[in-house]
């Protein structure tokens, strides 16, 4: 080693390590039933998350479809695209409330 330098090592004894073999399975069948838990947790919250989304979809669509009647509604074109807009912000809302519904009704039975 370069003059000046130094090497500290200091071994330190893991103190978990005899707590295991006292708990054996028991540790590990709740640390199972923890992770299992808070999978179950992130899946509901994401599952609310996707509604969110699903109704941000669904209200910029609606609302994208009343600024086209509103400000044109002498254009023919965009009239029917507007209420195209209109409905299909309708139908994504449907879907989306359904998905959420499905989804959570099988996260219950799974509990």
């Amino acid at each position: 080693m370069p003059q000046g330098w130094s090497c500290d090592i200091t071994w330190q004894r893991d103190i978990r390590k005899p707590l295991n073999h006292l708990l054996g399975p028991a540790k590990i069948v709740i640390e199972t039933q923890l992770r299992d838990q808070l999978a179950v947790e992130r899946t509901r919250l994401a599952n609310e998350r996707t509604l969110l989304a699903y109704i941000r979809t669904a209200l910029a669509l609606a609302g994208g479809g009343a600024v086209l009647l509103q400000f044109f509604p002498s254009h023919p074109s965009l009239f029917g695209i507007a209420w195209l807009l209109v409905l299909t912000g309708a139908a994504t809302i449907v879907i989306g409330v359904y998905r959420y519904l499905a989804v959570r009704k099988q996260l219950h039975a799974a509990q």
